[in-house]
């Protein structure tokens, strides 16, 4: 338990994790680097048939992917997707 602007939490605080960057890549995948420095590709594509998800079908708005307050957004904060879903499902990324 940790507590944080006077509000109790049932987690650790390490646990809890961010994205801070975030990038489109072909076939609605995401690169996705996240705040305990890991690097992963989380493939899209598979979620496209969620009627939360259906409408990022359009490349335009799944390319237009941002971060708010370390969660990844869609068409002005309407459709988001958890840190630790795209951290779970995700593949390591290598540069190498």
């Amino acid at each position: 338990m940790y507590i944080k602007d006077d509000i109790a939490y049932a987690d650790n605080q390490d646990s809890i994790i961010k994205v801070v960057s975030i990038r489109p890549e072909d076939d609605y995948k995401l690169w996705v680097k996240f705040s305990n420095g890991k690097e992963k590709i989380f493939d899209f594509s598979s979620l496209l048939s969620s009627p939360s998800f259906e409408s990022l079908k359009d490349k335009s708005l799944f390319n237009s992917v941002y971060i708010d307050y370390g969660v990844p957004v869609w068409d002005n904060g309407n459709i988001d997707i958890a840190p630790e879903r795209l951290y779970e499902g995700g593949i390591e990324y290598s540069a190498e």
